[in-house]
C-alpha cells in the first residue's frame, strides 16, 4: 500500500520540478509523476549518435545575480548549472539587405545599436525601459496574479509601488499601442523587429502582446538580466533540480502517466489513477496535488463533473494555443560555419517562416570537437497534423526539412553538402515527447486578456488543487514557469498556514 502523500505534482518540465523541489526542501513528502522516461519536458534533451540537442527551449534567463532561477537554485541549497552569459544575446537578421540587429547585453551599446538600427524610435524605448523597472520591483516581491483570496489580494498589494499604479492604465494596451503613443506607429521596420522578437517569448506579435509583458521581455537580453547559454545541454537544469528534490526525500516515476484525478469521499485528498511502465495501472494518493501539465488537459483527467464547476470545464475547453513548432536539428563540421557565427539568430523569411536558430559553441558538450548542432525553428498552426495520413505525414516532412535546410544554408551561407546530420520534429512529433495537446509550445498568449490579473490563476475552483506552468502569471520561458511554481507552492503553504520564503 503506497503512503499518503503530502503533495502530488504531476508532470517533470521545469515547472513541475521546481514545485516539487521547492516542497520538499519545505519537509513535505512530495511524488513527482513524469510520463516520459526523462525530465525536463519542453527543456529536454536527446541524443543522436554523438551529438546532442535541445528538444525546445535553447536559452535560460534567469541566472543572474536576483534572477529568479538564481534566487530558487540558493533556496534550495544546489549549483546552479553552467553557462556562459550570451552577448551578443540574440542576432535579428530582417532579411531586407539591411545590417543585422545586435541584441548587445550593456545598455549603453544596445542603446547605440538601436538609435542607428531604429532612427526616432527611442522615446519607444525609454517608454519601454521605464515599465521594465516597474514590473522588476514588482515581480521581486512576488505578488500572486490572478488574485482569488485575501490571502492573494495581501500578497499583491505589498508588491505595489507608485510607478505599478502609474501603470495601470496601460494593462489593457499592446506593444503596438506603445508605438503609437510614442509616435513611432509608421516604423514598420521597428515594427517586424518587435513582431519576430516578441513571437519568441509571447506567442504572439506586437499588435497582440500585452504592453506590460512586452516592454519588460523586449530587455531580457541587456543587464542587469542577460540570456544564458547552459554548457552540456537544457538537460542540467532539470538535473539540479531532480538532484535537490531527491536529496530532501521527494520521489521521481519516470514513465508513470496520469490518467484520473478523483477527491476522496471525505474531501480529504486526491486519488491518482496513473499508468505505470508495462501498462500498469496503480492508484496514488495525496493530500493536495499540484499540475503543470497545459491546463486544457485538466479536463480529460478531472471527468466527474461533480469535481469541477461546469463554467470553469467550459472555459478550459475553450481555451487554444497559439503556436506549434517545426524544428529542423542538423550538425555540421564547425569550419564552415560563419567566423562571426551568432549563437542565436533570428531570420525573417515567409515560407515556411521565419527561422530562430540556435548554434552550439565549442566545447559546451553538444557535438565533438570541430562539429556544431545547429536547431532551427519555425512556428506553425498546432491544427491538422495527428489526423494527416501517413504517407501524407511524411511527405510533408521531407518538404518542409529540405525547405527549413534551404533557409539555413542562406542564413549562415552553408553548402548543402555541410550536413553531418538533419532530421525535423513537428506538432505530431512534440504531442508523442511531451504529452501536450496536439503538440502546441508555449502557453496561452500574452494578449492584455490574458496577461497579469486577467489570466488563468494558479489557484483554480477546485480545492487541494493548485497549478503552475507556461500557461499561468507571469508566463513562458524556464524563468517564468519557476515563478509560477514558487507562487503555486506559496499558495499551497498558506493554506497549511505555513510560510514559504524565498529571500530576493
Amino acid at each position: 500500500m503506497e503512503p499518503v502523500q503530502d503533495v502530488i505534482v504531476i508532470g517533470g518540465g521545469i515547472a513541475g520540478l521546481t514545485a516539487a523541489a521547492l516542497l520538499a526542501h519545505e519537509g513535505l513528502s512530495v511524488t513527482l509523476l513524469e510520463a516520459h522516461h526523462q525530465l525536463g519536458g519542453c527543456a529536454g534533451t536527446f541524443r543522436r549518435g554523438p551529438f546532442t540537442f535541445d528538444v525546445g527551449a535553447t536559452q535560460v534567463a534567469g541566472l543572474e545575480p536576483g534572477g529568479s532561477h538564481a534566487r530558487l537554485f540558493q533556496h534550495l541549497d544546489i549549483q546552479p548549472p553552467e553557462a556562459e552569459r550570451l552577448d551578443p544575446g540574440c542576432v535579428v537578421d530582417l532579411n531586407d539587405g539591411s545590417p543585422p540587429v545586435h541584441l548587445w547585453h550593456d545598455p549603453q551599446r544596445w542603446r547605440q545599436e538601436r538609435c542607428q538600427q531604429f532612427p526616432g524610435s527611442e522615446r519607444f524605448w525609454q517608454l519601454c525601459s521605464w515599465i521594465h523597472r516597474q514590473n522588476w520591483q514588482f515581480a521581486a516581491a512576488d505578488p500572486v496574479l490572478p488574485m482569488r483570496t485575501g490571502w492573494d489580494l495581501r500578497r499583491t498589494l505589498a508588491a505595489l509601488t507608485p510607478g505599478n499604479l502609474a501603470c495601470a492604465p496601460l494593462s489593457l494596451l499592446t506593444v503596438s499601442d506603445l508605438l503609437t503613443l510614442s509616435g513611432c506607429a509608421g516604423d514598420q521596420r521597428l515594427r517586424r523587429f518587435l513582431d519576430l522578437q516578441l513571437r519568441l517569448y509571447s506567442q504572439q506579435p506586437s499588435d497582440h502582446t500585452a504592453a506590460l509583458y512586452g516592454a519588460t521581455v523586449l530587455q531580457m537580453c541587456q543587464a542587469p538580466l542577460g540570456l544564458w547559454h547552459l554548457h552540456g545541454s537544457m538537460q542540467s537544469l532539470s538535473d539540479q533540480l531532480a538532484t535537490a528534490l531527491e536529496r530532501d526525500g521527494g520521489r521521481v516515476f519516470l514513465r508513470h502517466r496520469a490518467l484520473k484525478l478523483e477527491r476522496d469521499g471525505d474531501q480529504s485528498g486526491w486519488s491518482v489513477t496513473v499508468e505505470a511502465p508495462g501498462r500498469e495501472q496503480r492508484c496514488l494518493q495525496a493530500s493536495e496535488i499540484i499540475c503543470s501539465l497545459p491546463p486544457q488537459c485538466l479536463p480529460g483527467l478531472i471527468p466527474d463533473r461533480e469535481q469541477m464547476p461546469d463554467t470553469y470545464r467550459k472555459h478550459l475547453n475553450s481555451l487554444k494555443a497559439p503556436s506549434g513548432a517545426i524544428v529542423f536539428y542538423g550538425a555540421v563540421e564547425r569550419h564552415h560555419l560563419p567566423d562571426e557565427c551568432p549563437g542565436h539568430l533570428q531570420r525573417d523569411g515567409h515560407s515556411p517562416g521565419s527561422l530562430f536558430l540556435s548554434i552550439s559553441t565549442d566545447g559546451d558538450g553538444r557535438a565533438p570537437a570541430g562539429q556544431a548542432t545547429v536547431i532551427a525553428s519555425v512556428f506553425t498552426s498546432p491544427e491538422g497534423w495527428q489526423d494527416m495520413d501517413e504517407k501524407a505525414y511524411q511527405q510533408r516532412k521531407r518538404e518542409l526539412r529540405d525547405s527549413i535546410r534551404q533557409d539555413v544554408n542562406a542564413a549562415l551561407k552553408l553548402p548543402d553538402d555541410a550536413w553531418l546530420h538533419q532530421e525535423l520534429a513537428t506538432p505530431r512529433g512534440f504531442a508523442h515527447w511531451t504529452g501536450r495537446p496536439d503538440g502546441v509550445v508555449g502557453g496561452l498568449g500574452q494578449s492584455p486578456d490574458r496577461f497579469g490579473p486577467f489570466g488563468l490563476a494558479s489557484r483554480p475552483p477546485i480545492p487541494q488543487l493548485w497549478l503552475c506552468g507556461d500557461s499561468i502569471h507571469p508566463g513562458e520561458g524556464t524563468a517564468g514557469v519557476s515563478l509560477s511554481a514558487l507562487m503555486a507552492c506559496r499558495q499551497l503553504m498558506a493554506a497549511r498556514d505555513l510560510t514559504l520564503t524565498v529571500a530576493a
